[in-house]
């Protein structure tokens, strides 16, 4: 992997560790990153990551070495102090097929082999990784998400699809139960009803259906997906990054929290915010009618 930084630009090792809070990290000076992969593409501009799953031959189908790249490529998100949101999609026709049953790791021969080893080792990381990263994490699906590649968008904070794109929960196909998050993100957003028909069916649920129910935040035309996942991380990259951390980990905390235990977490959380400088700048802002400059502070 080679890793580059344009003239003028600045990059930073600093990292977090499990201990750390990584929103309360201090801004740097806008950092302009790029690291050459063989399976994924991945840049660092002005607070924006981007990570393109990148074997369009294959639909962006997951293998060992993919995984790697991946794990490496979300490990300098997180410690990299200027980035401010990660946006995920594929190169191609498709978003991602899910994993690759060629893979000798995975592959069906004639002994029996471990698929409970590749989730350890690549799935549940993958999962986790994305859900922890202190920042917005945008997935734009720009064609079928299937199985594993399904429940990777859906382990993003916002989802946006293509009207072309589709989701399938293809497990059951195979004999397999939903893996990468599947049993757990889809009677949360869908209902214990929906996310049956999906998992036992095994049907392609288009991405207006997919909007409709809820499975995703947005359905729009093929040519403006590109353009709506701009505009989305634009947005996010000169938000508040700290509040918007503190938002996405309330709202996932709360289904295991009691009425009282989440009031007392927003409690904490408002008590921390009310502290930082961006709160002090979007007072300044609304009170001087001008648009805040947020540093993620």
């Amino acid at each position: 992997m080679r890793r580059t930084s344009p003239a003028g630009s600045a990059s930073s090792s600093t990292g977090c560790t499990s201990d750390t809070r990584c929103a309360d990290r201090p801004p740097a000076q806008r950092v302009v990153t790029a690291v050459t992969y063989e399976h994924i593409l991945f840049t660092l501009d002005g607070g924006a990551a981007r990570l393109t799953l990148n074997r369009p031959d294959r639909l962006n189908s997951l293998n060992d070495a993919m995984h790697a790249e991946v794990r490496d490529a979300l490990a300098r998100v997180r410690a990299e102090p200027s980035a401010r949101v990660l946006l995920v999609t594929g190169a191609g026709r498709g978003f991602c097929a899910g994993q690759d049953l060629s893979d000798r790791a995975v592959s069906a021969g004639s002994a029996p082999v471990d698929l409970g080893a590749s989730i350890e080792r690549n799935y549940k990381p993958l999962v986790l990784a994305l859900r922890a990263l202190p920042m917005p994490v945008v997935c734009a699906v720009n064609g079928v998400a299937a199985g594993a590649g399904a429940n990777i968008a859906l382990a993003c904070d916002l989802v946006i699809a293509a009207r072309s794109a589709s989701f399938i929960e293809a497990f059951a196909k195979l004999g397999l139960v939903p893996d990468t998050g599947g049993t757990y993100f889809l009677p949360r957003l869908v209902g214990t009803a929906r996310a049956m028909g999906m998992a036992l069916l095994g049907e392609r649920i288009s991405a207006e259906q997919a909007a409709a129910w809820g499975l995703i935040w947005q359905c729009v035309d093929d040519d403006a997906l590109t353009a709506t996942a701009d505009r989305i991380v634009a947005q996010f990259a000169e938000a508040p990054t700290r509040g918007l951390a503190r938002t996405k980990e309330a709202l996932y905390a709360s289904p295991a929290n009691t009425l009282d235990a989440q009031l007392d977490l927003e409690r904490d959380f408002m008590r921390e915010l009310g502290m930082s400088d961006d709160y002090r700048e979007g007072v300044a802002a609304f009170m001087a009618k001008r648009a805040p400059r947020f540093t993620g502070r």
